[in-house]
Parts: C-alpha cells; structure tokens; sequence
C-alpha cells in the first residue's frame, strides 16, 4: 500500500556500511560485492545510526557533474526492531513542505499559504523554515524544522551534540512570541519509526534543553512528528509524546 506515503524515494541501491569518514563521505558494499563512495548528507555525529555493516540505501544521480554519484538515504538498524532511520538531512524540510501544503497536521489549523524560507526578527537576517497563515489562522504561524535520528529505546532526542545554531533558533523563536502576536512552532522531524515519546538531548547539550524549557513556558509550541522510514518512502505516523 503507497497511498499514505509523503515520500517516495527514487529507486534505491543496497549496500552494507563499510565506514562513514570526513563528515560528508562513506564507503558502502554494495549488493554485487562493488566498493563504492557515496556523499554522507548529515555532517553531525549520528550517533548511533551509522555502525559498520549495516545495511544501507543509496540513490543514485546520473549528473555528470558531481564527484559522487550516491547518495546515502537510509540506514537499517541491527537491533531486534530493525528499524530503518533516515540520514539525508536535505529531505525533511522537503517533505514537511508536502505534508504542511496538505494540511496533514491537525494541530497547526486551518491557514492558508505556506511560505519558505522567510526573513524574521528585528534585524530581518533570520530565516525561518515555514510561514502558515491566512484561512483561519488568526495568528500568523513560525515554523522551525529540526531532523533527529537519535534514539534511546523508543524515546527520540535532539540534539545529539552542542548545537549553537539550534540554541539560536530557540532564542529567537521565544522572543518572536514574546514581541509579536503570532504562533511560534519548533517542529522535531523524528527521521525514524519507531520511537513514541521525544526529549531534548540533555547529555548532548543541556544549554538547548534548558532554553527548550523555557521556550515552552514562554508559549513556543512543540511538535514532535513521527516518521515511519521504508526503502520505498516515508509516511506520517502523528505526534510523538512530550516529555520536557
């Protein structure tokens, strides 16, 4: 069944992991017994989602211009769930793009356009994700995106390292619904199916948590979205429970 998917991925390549090095670059088996270099799409620790022989899913660009024709997309979990977790990190703003222009988030409202990329804050040199407004929504509607593939047991975390750029974002979120009438939303894109509840990653940097904190008592919403990753594509699976 396909017709509750979100995503679709391009036709896919298998492989298993052979090492993830220098951020951007893994090297991967791929079913034939080919050794290959794919680009590695999330520059952060990964942690966890990124042990050697693991299975993996590659897409494949046929641009003559770039040096590394694979793409890492995916990986499979060795554990008893064998989950599948989403690594390109370029994907979620795109399919949060889809989900949000067919209005499959309840909890946001009924608004109208949807905006990316959009200057905010005093200085006007923020960009926030998402802008929702018109239709019903008396308040415009800020929406950060954040891509987390961290997990402990079912419980998904972000960040998984010092984030000072997510720390910013947070500040800025909280003063933009403190100066202005509007909704302020930091929407967690849980890259990972089998996790139910969402923290924030207090042991990876405990200055995001405690402004995460606070950003919720100031009225900055929480949406912690869960994502069921397959080879074949994503689907939305709801809300993931809060646990501040």
């Amino acid at each position: 069944m396909t017709a509750d998917f979100v995503y679709r991925y391009p036709p896919l390549y298998s492989g298993t992991l052979v090492r993830r090095y220098k951020r951007f670059l893994a090297d991967v088996e791929l079913v034939n017994g080919e050794i290959v270099t794919a680009h590695c799409p999330n520059t952060g620790p990964m942690t966890g989602v990124c042990d050697p022989a693991s299975p993996v899913m590659l897409s494949y660009s046929d641009n003559a211009k770039r040096k590394y024709p694979f793409t890492w997309e995916t990986i499979q979990m060795r554990d008893d769930r064998r989950t599948w977790v989403g690594i390109n990190t370029a994907l979620p703003n795109r399919v949060m793009k889809t989900v949000l222009e067919n209005h499959q988030i309840p909890e946001l409202g009924n608004y109208e356009s949807v905006r990316s990329e959009v200057r905010y804050g005093t200085d006007q040199k923020s960009r926030i994700d998402f802008l929702l407004s018109g239709g019903d929504a008396e308040k415009p509607i800020y929406v950060e995106i954040k891509n987390t593939t961290w997990a402990k047991d079912s419980l998904a975390l972000f960040p998984d390292t010092v984030t000072e750029r997510g720390q910013k974002h947070l500040r800025e979120l909280t003063a933009l619904v403190d100066a202005e009438d509007a909704r302020c939303v930091m929407l967690y894109f849980i890259n990972r199916g089998d996790c139910d509840r969402f923290s924030p990653g207090d042991d990876a940097d405990p200055q995001y948590g405690q402004l995460l904190r606070q950003a919720v008592e100031m009225g900055v919403e929480v949406l912690p979205c869960r994502f069921d990753v397959t080879p074949d594509g994503l689907r939305y699976l709801g809300l993931a429970t809060l646990e501040l």
